[in-house]
């Protein structure tokens, strides 16, 4: 590997690895459409019946709306401040039903991010990877899982509580309080998967210590995910439309309804695989600052140039 390698193209080259671990282990691509499912009917097993209570009014009459949102505890506008909509206003029976919600889907999201993660870290190990090992992982961990998510989900319940509260300056005050925590807590799933923490609040500091040592190397390799599939999406932007005017020029209009189509779906399954990229990035990451393990299908010397870990 050479040293001359700037970091945005060690960036690049750390996005390539994390394709090829994707490329060896299709499975992991189950992972985030299971858990989007599982959590969506989850969400509408607690929502649909909302929904049905039947008010005597068509379902396109706003009288209908009105009296439903009546009905669930939402009685309005709250006051905006600069001209801007107010924020709804729940009865405490309302909030805590939405709540419960919250809480819910946090439980489904951390359960199927820990199986994922379990499988990732199995993946840069070399082990054959599947849906079913990673949930019954996941189920193993149940303990930890709940005692994060109800952790997770009061913090961010109060962040958004508090910003609702205040005024504009109370509100930035406490968003980026909400993305201090974001980033504090970006390593909490591996340190879950790896057993290292059960208690919720060493779980963030060990995510938190885990990234201070990888600050800024870990900020590098995100922007160089961004920055290639921005790049790709730039490219595929400037295809379609080439595709576009051709199409015009040979008189098939039809062929555009085509082309958008394609490139929609094409975008989607390009945000698709980087995000699940990023994933593994992040395991790569966690495990090089935790305890100098060399993941494969990367290399010492692209790790130490990329990353240079800071020794504790």
């Amino acid at each position: 590997m050479s040293t001359g390698l700037s970091k945005f193209e060690r960036s690049w080259q750390l996005i390539k690895r994390s394709f090829e671990v994707i490329g060896s282990n299709r499975k992991l691509l189950l992972f985030p459409i299971v858990s989007f499912a599982f959590t969506l009917a989850i969400v509408l097993f607690f929502v649909a019946p909302v929904f049905l209570i039947s008010l005597g009014l068509a379902w396109g009459d706003p009288a209908h709306w009105s009296a439903l949102a009546h009905n669930v505890g939402v009685s309005g506008l709250s006051d905006g401040q600069g001209g801007r909509p107010g924020h709804p206003v729940l009865s405490q029976t309302a909030f805590l039903y939405l709540a419960g919600i919250y809480l819910v889907s946090m439980v489904c999201a951390t359960f199927f991010n820990v199986a994922f993660y379990n499988e990732i870290l199995k993946a840069l190990r070399g082990e054959a990877v599947s849906l079913r090992s990673g949930l019954s992982f996941a189920i193993g961990k149940l303990g930890p899982i709940l005692l994060w998510s109800l952790f997770a989900g009061l913090v961010g319940l109060a962040i958004k509580a508090l910003e609702q509260r205040f005024g504009w300056v109370g509100r930035l005050v406490m968003r980026l309080i909400g993305t201090v925590w974001s980033v504090a807590s970006v390593f909490a799933i591996p340190v879950i998967v790896r057993g290292e923490e059960a208690n919720p609040v060493a779980v963030l500091r060990r995510s938190a210590s885990t990234l201070k040592k990888t600050w800024g190397q870990s900020l590098i390799g995100y922007v160089g995910l961004t920055f290639a599939s921005t790049a790709a999406i730039l490219v595929s932007l400037v295809l379609l439309a080439a595709g576009v005017i051709l199409s015009l020029v040979l008189n098939h209009p039809g062929f555009i309804a085509f082309l958008a189509l394609s490139w929609i779906v094409a975008v989607f399954a390009l945000s698709y695989v980087v995000s699940i990229a990023n994933h593994i990035y992040r395991c790569s990451l966690y495990l090089y600052a935790s305890d100098g393990t060399v993941p494969a299908p990367f290399t010492p010397e692209l790790m130490d140039g990329a990353w240079r870990v800071k020794k504790a």
